[in-house]
């Protein structure tokens, strides 16, 4: 049997006064209210705001697809885009179905901007198939840019409200827990007062642990979330410490979480990614960019399933990070563009060894994705992007590498472009294999 509050109040108290009962009672009925209040946070208020920063993060991932379709003509980029929309798509469900307070208006308006948003990329790519590009980038800066700004303001309202609303409660569980407190230590000392001895050591193992919670209390409000709130205890009090230490951990790891990783690979996305590579120009010290991208990925999805496609996705995440780690290096760096497309970046000579042994890796693993059937054959039979049925070989893997200085790319986005038309050449070799720019590199 859980020795709660109320139990040990009920045993201990049989002989005391009433005073002695209402006290217990009202100190269990506050902790409650500060359990509730502390559930409402974690369960509502974080869900909101992480949410509305996986919305942010997919809106700038299809923003920069879209910068990036319209120079690259990629449609592989396209895909990007519509994955991020059906993402944030699916974030924005997640808000409606929790009927978060006050937020059923901006949801709807949030809605309707993201629609009118992919509306846009429809013309855009409509009007690229049409070799109008010039007309595709006046649509994207006249209204798509437009667009974007709503929707981030709306995210950035849903995000302020969430904030305001846990320092809202956060201040509200501080009042309460004082006022619990005060109340509990007064009524108890009339019962110490009665000159009952035991009362007081009820009290006093109750105290402790309020004021401890009142003290932390205070410290997560003030932002201070490594503060220690330890309470071994099985009770409500230990129940309303845990939940305190783990929304303390979260709103860490919320101010610490980079907005932008991959949902699916935790790893770093594209902002992540362009902002690496613009520190590693401006340092001005030779590096590699290194970008991965699965051969004949489309076609193995459409047979397979997402989901299995998704785990190619994760097996490939898994041998970048296992193959980074072993260089012992704290410097290298692993992102995830999107899709099957992925980017590690480390010192010249390290990255061609890794590139060598990720090869190896992969062309190692990818036969247990398939049928036994299919890996016998050795290939698949799907249809191309036109549509025609056709034999597909078995996943490969290309890198392309890029290296330099900070003396041959002014930023990122040229750094990067170069990457991909080095992909794109590489892809056109048989078997997984790594190209290289400069070759002397």
């Amino acid at each position: 049997m859980k020795l709660t509050i109320k139990r040990k109040l009920l045993f201990s108290y049989m002989a005391m006064v009433l005073l002695t009962v209402l006290a217990s009672t009202y100190a269990v009925i506050s902790l409650q209210n500060l359990n509730k209040l502390a559930y409402t946070i974690i369960s509502q208020d974080f869900m909101a705001l992480e949410t509305s920063k996986t919305m942010m993060d997919a809106l700038l991932a299809q923003e920069s697809a879209e910068k990036k379709y319209l120079i690259l003509k990629d449609p592989s980029l396209a895909e990007i885009f519509w994955t991020r929309s059906q993402e944030f798509s699916n974030r924005m469900k997640n808000l409606k179905k929790n009927r978060l307070s006050g937020m059923t208006i901006m949801l709807s308006k949030l809605a309707s901007l993201h629609t009118q948003y992919d509306e846009i990329f429809h013309q855009e790519i409509a009007l690229v198939q049409e070799n109008r590009v010039e007309d595709a980038l006046n649509v994207s800066e006249r209204d798509g840019k437009k667009i974007i700004d709503d929707i981030a303001s709306y995210l950035r309202g849903i995000q302020n409200k969430a904030e305001k609303d846990i320092d809202t409660r956060m201040n509200l569980i501080k009042s309460r827990g004082i006022e619990a407190s005060r109340m509990t230590a007064i009524l108890s000392g009339i019962s110490l007062i009665a000159g009952l001895s035991l009362a007081f050591m009820i009290t006093h193992n109750i105290s402790i642990p309020l004021k401890k919670l009142e003290k932390g209390t205070g410290m997560i409000a003030e932002g201070r979330f490594d503060y220690d709130l330890t309470i071994n205890r099985h009770d409500e009090i230990g129940s309303l410490a845990s939940a305190f230490t783990f929304m303390a951990g979260r709103l860490k790891v919320l101010e610490a979480l980079n907005l932008d990783a991959s949902p699916l690979t935790r790893l770093p996305g594209n902002i992540a990614i362009e902002k690496e590579i613009e520190k590693r120009l401006s340092e001005k010290k030779s590096f590699s960019l290194c970008h991965v991208d699965l051969d004949n990925f489309k076609p193995f999805a459409d047979k397979y399933g997402y989901a299995w496609a998704s785990e190619v996705i994760k097996e490939v995440a898994d041998i970048l990070t296992n193959q980074t780690k072993t260089s012992v290096q704290e410097e290298d760096f692993i992102g995830h563009i999107g899709g099957d497309d992925f980017v590690f970046i480390s010192e010249p000579k390290r990255s061609e060894q890794i590139c060598k042994q990720v090869v190896s890796e992969f062309d190692r693993h990818i036969s247990r994705f398939y049928s036994d059937k299919d890996r016998e054959k050795g290939f698949i039979i799907g249809k191309d992007r036109k549509g025609v049925q056709q034999k597909f070989p078995l996943l490969t893997v290309t890198i392309a590498i890029v290296t330099d200085d900070g003396t041959r790319f002014k930023n990122p986005l040229d750094m990067a472009k170069m990457a991909a038309e080095l992909k794109e050449y590489a892809k056109t070799l048989p078997g997984s294999n790594y190209v290289k720019f400069p070759e002397h590199a």
